[in-house]
């Protein structure tokens, strides 16, 4: 059994298939698992559906894709239930694949990642509702330890985790079995952080993110990146005044997690959002207002002059403002002129074109 998560990583489908051959190769019969909690709606074809999304189908990688939220108790911790995917448990071994990154919502030495996956991943709807019920807070101290109590009761195999760097690529990877899981897992987060997109600067008046989504981060976008998380228990990594986010990326399938951050968006984003696909899974975390519906207007215009505006003591000719697609793509970068002039001199920034008018269309939309 090989799990397969909700993040979107370049070449997923490929490092997949390659597990999936090479285990073939070994004269094993793999099988991928949706591993993703509530994700996808919380049902089997939404999970299958946000797999779709990334090209790993059954055709695609010559192996049965058995989605199920039935699960299995191997165990518990301090009183809570401990679940596993049944046709994992059920398996042979079970092959523990996910990207390692740092998290939207703690820290700690095991983040998102390996250990994650075994906690909230494997255990789908039912059993990530179980473990959030112990409270963001208390995450970096429970994870290792269900992860060690699944790797005594349950048949792992191996795992294999990835990281990506700034610009958004495969930067490592590595295979591990039980004696060094939980190192591996630490290390790849150590990695991870060193290795993330981020601004070169602190301070933003207003950053537009053209699209947010489950498969960028379970934030939609990367509080890492933009300084705004549901929990608010890690200090903020940006000084920014008023964000608005334009859209949901596809492969998310209309989960708005994240647009709560917004300070602004507009109805065209909102009509695109499944509401009950979202709150789902934003009350498998127990936080009831992680995703309230934000402010809304009619055009892009109308959302960026009323993030200039909304900003106190500004003088709008020097106006800090920052237009990037998602968070994960932070290699090119649009900014005003104002922060231009006080970033050009720094390591790491270079000039590429413009400047030129902020477009609108003739229905005030950015495209």
């Amino acid at each position: 059994c090989i799990t397969a998560g909700s993040r979107g990583i370049p070449d997923l489908d490929v490092m997949l298939r390659t597990i999936c051959d090479t285990l073939k190769s070994w004269g094993a019969e793999p099988f991928i698992i949706p591993s993703m909690g509530s994700h996808g709606g919380a049902c089997a074809e939404g999970q299958l559906e946000m797999l779709a999304g990334y090209n790993i189908t059954e055709e695609s990688m010559g192996v049965p894709i058995l989605s199920s939220m039935e699960v299995v108790q191997y165990g518990e911790l301090n009183g809570i239930p401990l679940y596993c995917d049944k046709y994992a448990y059920e398996s042979d071994g079970i092959v523990i694949f996910n990207k390692v990154k740092p998290h939207t919502d703690f820290r700690g030495p095991h983040e998102s990642g390996l250990a994650k996956m075994i906690a909230i991943g494997i255990a789908k709807h039912k059993g990530a509702s179980m473990f959030h019920s112990f409270g963001f807070h208390r995450f970096a101290e429970l994870i290792p330890q269900v992860a060690e109590q699944f790797l005594e009761k349950c048949p792992f195999a191996f795992g294999v985790g990835v990281v990506q760097n700034a610009y958004d690529d495969i930067c490592a990877m590595e295979v591990c079995g039980k004696d060094n899981f939980m190192e591996t897992d630490a290390r790849l987060l150590v990695v991870a952080k060193e290795r993330m997109a981020k601004f070169k600067f602190n301070d933003i008046d207003v950053l537009i993110i053209d699209e947010i989504g489950k498969n960028i981060s379970g934030n939609g976008h990367d509080p890492n990146v933009t300084g705004r998380n549901i929990t608010h228990t890690f200090g903020a990594t940006l000084n920014l005044k008023k964000l608005f986010i334009r859209g949901i990326t596809p492969e998310a399938h209309h989960n708005g997690c994240g647009l709560g951050s917004a300070d602004v968006t507009t109805r065209r984003c909102l009509n695109d959002v499944d509401w009950e696909v979202t709150w789902t899974n934003v009350l498998t975390t127990g936080i009831m207002d992680a995703c309230p519906i934000p402010l809304y207007v009619n055009t892009d215009k109308e959302a960026v002059l009323m993030c200039i505006r909304c900003c106190h003591n500004l003088d709008y000719k020097k106006a800090r403002v920052v237009h990037i697609k998602n968070t994960l793509c932070l290699d090119e970068i649009q900014v005003s002129e104002a922060l231009y002039e006080s970033i050009k001199d720094m390591d790491g920034i270079s000039y590429v074109s413009g400047p030129t008018p902020m477009y609108f269309d003739e229905n005030g939309m950015m495209d």
